[in-house]
């Protein structure tokens, strides 16, 4: 009886570490900081904490993993990553007009989320965490994820760069085989998940499929973002690195 009483304290205590307190929603953050989605930016938020929710699960379990998270823009993926248990939450952020938002997370998180105001595709994040969290290539991937959703006008530079860095094991890949859960727009998921014979089958498609298992896990609507993308439907994939 007594074991079981501190396993309920313990599960209460791990949740009470999870639980954010109240803090504005992300349309008030938007409001509040006056933020507006930037066109040249390719910006488009997920206001819906529901899908964000749902994007975090497919990233798999959280629990005192580490997380880069890329563009977190008004910090709403960033709160679902913080509720899934995540330990630590690097986001980096290029436009600093969301720095503050994010600020006001950060402080609620008590401090599991580091903020950098960088660009991502010049951002070196192989010392952004811990060596001890390093796993062999051939082992079990680390307790390190890179999640995001991503602006459409980095995303295809960002994967062509992550796949070179998976290819020569550098960057974030120096701590073992770190998992991709990403959002892309639908024309580079179809050719990240393209088939031989497929029309949209590319050089993409041979480098992602070669040197990862690539899986679209589904379709976001339009209208879940704001603004609605002018581009088509995004996807979200999760690409599981091979050994």
């Amino acid at each position: 009886t007594h074991s079981m009483f501190s396993e309920l304290m313990t599960t209460a205590q791990k949740l009470a570490c999870v639980r954010l307190p109240p803090l504005p929603t992300i349309g008030e953050i938007i409001k509040l900081f006056n933020l507006r989605a930037e066109k040249q930016l390719s910006q488009n938020f997920l206001l819906d904490l529901r899908l964000t929710d749902k994007i975090v699960r497919k990233a798999g379990n959280l629990n005192d993993a580490h997380v880069c998270e890329v563009g977190p823009g008004p910090g709403g993926l960033t709160r679902s990553i913080v509720k899934a248990g995540a330990a630590d939450v690097l986001v980096v952020e290029k436009d600093k007009r969301f720095i503050p938002g994010l600020e006001l997370l950060s402080e609620a998180a008590s401090g599991r989320v580091r903020i950098s105001h960088a660009d991502i595709l010049s951002y070196n994040l192989e010392n952004q965490f811990p060596a001890h969290i390093t796993k062999e290539w051939e082992d079990v991937p680390p307790n390190l994820h890179i999640i995001g959703n991503l602006p459409f006008s980095v995303s295809t530079p960002l994967i062509i760069k992550w796949l070179e860095q998976i290819s020569t094991r550098t960057g974030i890949f120096q701590f073992g085989r770190t998992q991709l859960t990403l959002t892309f727009q639908k024309e580079v998921a179809e050719r990240l998940i393209a088939t031989p014979g497929s029309q949209q089958r590319s050089r993409l498609s041979i480098m992602a499929q070669y040197l990862c298992m690539v899986k679209c896990c589904f379709n976001i609507p339009g209208r879940a973002f704001v603004p609605k993308p002018d581009v088509s439907v995004p996807s979200l994939l999760h690409l599981y690195i091979r050994c």
